[in-house]
């Protein structure tokens, strides 16, 4: 039998290329832990997220590149580490948080809140940590979407300990009013409020801090982007015209506080029919990807309108976490992968690099 060696397995996966970062698994040093036993093989390879949509790719590389050398068993073990995708400095907030993703849209109404709280959950499932911000100081809705009531603890150096619920760390303004009681506050008091939030709660290591953003261009956006380093940023809309008319000023918005737009997301797409399984286009067709092509962002794809995503929301149980998820949960899911993705591209190709072209 050929004997297999550590140089043999190490020059195949150095054919195997990275399908979104580039250069090769072990050049990028993606390959650790190398054991061999006779013709078997066991290693680690360390993603630079745990979210990673391209698992399957990489593995069917790495499969397709060992067979000439022998191997008759592979054991493949994923690891993760997270990267910033934006620069830091000292005096910054949340310097245990890697990444911050702004959710935003330019309207209410087009299901903002529950990408975000989809979003937070499926990245958690998928393996890393990650905090949520319900930044919607006067609309929040984050803690009914998450399931979660009560107050936030004190931590020993006196910070608020977020509540968690579904792998998620959350904090929101509801916490701490009486449920039912109007939020009437002036700008400078909403500002204040995510400032408390940025630097009193004790957020710990985080991969990604999502933040859910009231609608709109308002002061919470402006506080935001003065106060951390924003990641990236993703846009919410619906396919009819009012709703994109709304999303491009947030977009415009983003681009003068020189936010990276990651891409933009059509919710509410279509409603599939349960008698003979057509999609009704309630809101239109293709706005969200129209628009994406002309103002070159990337369409991170479309949520379809989905009776399990309301039903979720009512009651505490977001889509992504559902024991018998629906399309929108999987197109839910798809997306948190698809912006942990770019989040690491970003963080290898330079930070502070813009990740697409606004125009």
């Amino acid at each position: 039998m050929l004997q297999i060696t550590e140089e043999a397995v190490m020059a195949a996966l150095r054919q195997v290329q990275e399908p979104e970062l580039g250069g090769d698994l072990v050049t990028r040093n993606m390959v650790r832990d190398l054991r061999i036993d006779g013709g078997a093989v066991a290693f680690t390879i360390e993603l630079t997220t745990p979210a990673c949509p391209l698992k399957d790719e990489i593995e069917s590389r790495v499969r397709t590149a060992l067979a000439p050398v022998g191997v008759e068993s592979i054991e493949l073990t994923w690891g993760a580490t997270v990267r910033r995708a934006a620069p830091r400095t000292a005096e910054q907030l949340l310097p245990g948080v890697k990444n911050v993703i702004a959710v935003a849209s330019g309207k209410g109404g087009v299901g903002k809140s529950t990408v975000a709280v989809n979003l937070a959950v499926a990245l958690a499932r998928d393996g890393a940590s990650v905090g949520l911000l319900d930044a919607d100081i006067t609309g929040p809705n984050v803690p009914l979407m998450l399931g979660l009531d009560g107050q936030p603890g004190k931590s020993e150096a006196e910070k608020i300990l977020p509540l968690s619920r579904h792998g998620v760390k959350a904090i929101s303004i509801q916490f701490f009013v009486p449920a039912g009681q109007p939020i009437i506050w002036r700008g400078p008091l909403v500002g204040g409020a995510i400032q408390q939030f940025l630097r009193d709660v004790d957020w710990g290591e985080l991969d990604y801090l999502v933040i859910d953003l009231p609608p709109g261009t308002s002061d919470a956006q402006l506080t935001l982007a003065q106060a951390v380093p924003i990641s990236g940023a993703v846009l919410v809309t619906t396919p009819q015209e009012v709703a994109l008319l709304d999303v491009e000023k947030a977009l415009a918005m983003f681009k003068r506080m020189s936010v990276p737009v990651i891409g933009i997301v059509e919710n509410m797409t279509a409603l599939i029919c349960p008698h003979c399984g057509d999609p009704i286009e309630l809101f239109g067709r293709g706005g969200g990807e129209r628009f994406a092509r002309e103002h070159g962002l990337e369409y991170l794809g479309g949520i379809p309108l989905d009776v399990t995503v309301r039903q979720g929301g009512d009651v505490g149980v977001p889509a992504v976490a559902q024991r018998e998820p629906g399309p929108a949960a999987v197109a839910l899911t798809n997306l948190a992968r698809t912006v942990a993705a770019r989040m690491s591209v970003r963080a290898a190709t330079g930070a502070g690099q813009p990740l697409l072209t606004v125009s």
